[in-house]
């Protein structure tokens, strides 16, 4: 094995260690999230998702605290693969549901390094309610795209990401007003999907700084049961918002999109041109 010396192999070190720590924190980040959304045998049975589970048998701290610890390490992976850098994102989870309350990060902070102190709780009117620190945290501008997603039933997380490929994507098929994804075994990723066979529309809508009326246009879309909401959508020159039962299925929904965007967006790289 050749041994490098001098500056080359300090460089070399600290380049081999960083790397290693990045995975170490990836890895122990699934297995924070995994563990939230298991489904074992030990869980009564009536208890389907872990958030029906968190709600009858923990109590508001204890939700909370394991909410937070769990996005937290959300956060860390996302910004070791790219998809939460600079003070992008936002993540949420609820932890209520009577009454509704929405635990989200707080904003404008650096998702690799997330505490529980970096979060705050929301009514279903995005009123903050509790918080981890000494109430200096604001929620993120974005907070009621979350609350008009996380209160419709069956949804029981909602992450938001800026990868440089769902930014890319959301712009270059923003005339087609969708992204459309067909016959990728990955789409088996999503809930409710058994086939490569498949063609899933990930719609894309305009990007603004009107979040208030994009939130109640979002709203009444869900209480009409859009099923162009099945899974998230792109906001355009801006991220992929995407939502789950839990966390653990909506963390495991943005990864398998954000495979998908890296791979279409490669594939035309490598084609020279967007297919027709």
């Amino acid at each position: 094995m050749q041994t490098l010396r001098g500056p080359a192999g300090l460089q070399s070190v600290s380049q081999e260690a960083s790397s290693l720590g990045v995975r170490c924190r990836m890895i122990a980040a699934r297995s924070v999230v995994l563990c939230l959304g298991m489904h074992n045998s030990r869980k009564e049975s009536r208890f389907s998702t872990e958030e029906q589970y968190m709600t009858a048998v923990a109590s508001p701290i204890d939700r909370s605290a394991a909410a937070a610890d769990a996005l937290c390490a959300v956060g860390a992976e996302f910004h070791g693969r790219g998809w939460s850098l600079g003070t992008s994102s936002n993540y949420s989870v609820v932890t209520s549901r009577a009454p509704f309350q929405l635990l989200i990060t707080a904003s404008g902070l650096d998702k690799s390094g997330l505490t529980r102190s970096d979060f705050v709780m929301l009514d279903e009117q995005g009123q903050q309610i509790d918080a981890f620190d000494d109430g200096t945290n604001k929620p993120s501008a974005e907070a009621m795209l979350h609350i008009a997603a996380a209160r419709r039933p069956g949804i029981g997380a909602v992450l938001h990401t800026h990868s440089a490929w769902a930014t890319t994507l959301s712009d270059l098929y923003a005339a087609e007003g969708a992204l459309l994804i067909e016959g990728y075994e990955m789409l088996k990723g999503l809930r409710g999907i058994t086939t490569h066979e498949h063609s899933e529309r990930l719609e894309i809508i305009e990007n603004t700084q009107d979040i208030g009326t994009l939130a109640q246009t979002l709203t009444r879309r869900f209480e009409a049961n859009d099923p162009a909401l099945k899974y998230g959508f792109l906001l355009q020159k801006h991220g992929l918002y995407a939502w789950g039962r839990d966390l653990a299925e909506a963390r495991r929904h943005i990864e398998i999109f954000e495979f998908l965007f890296e791979v279409i967006g490669r594939t035309l790289l490598l084609k020279g041109s967007k297919p027709r």
